[in-house]
């Protein structure tokens, strides 16, 4: 089963970024699967980039669902991370999205969340292949 297996620990460094202290663990899908996305200390992240005029209906960045931003994140950066094979952007997003479910996030918000990603992160995604 899915699971968070570590505490998030970060600390807010510059008014938008916050650095994980320790690093953070999540096991993708069921028993069978071997799958675990490995954040390191010292990876930064934004948590979900949820525009301010949008907080008092969706959140905070960091809200219920942040964990799974933080490894939302991390795998759009890494998208390999801890596979052979680097997994699409489509398969980063569905993870976000069952990390949301995991935590607790209710359907209608995780849907809403998962939406953007999918309409909205082409350009984070394409940032992050710009670099590499």
């Amino acid at each position: 089963m899915s699971t968070f297996t570590t505490p998030l620990c970060v600390q807010f460094i510059d008014g938008r970024y916050w650095l994980l202290l320790t690093p953070f663990e999540y096991y993708v899908g069921d028993d069978a699967n071997n799958e675990v996305i490995f954040v390191h200390a010292g990876f930064k992240t934004d948590f979900a980039s949820i525009p301010r005029f949008a907080w008092p209906i969706i959140g905070h960045p960091t809200g219920r669902y942040g964990k799974a931003a933080v490894v939302h994140d991390y795998l759009y950066s890494d998208p390999s991370a801890g596979v052979a094979e680097a997994r699409s952007r489509r398969r980063c997003d569905q993870i976000f999205l069952e990390g949301m479910q995991v935590l607790g996030v209710g359907w209608l918000k995780r849907s809403v969340m998962y939406s953007a990603v999918r309409l909205f992160g082409s350009a984070a995604w394409g940032h992050y292949r710009k670099d590499a």
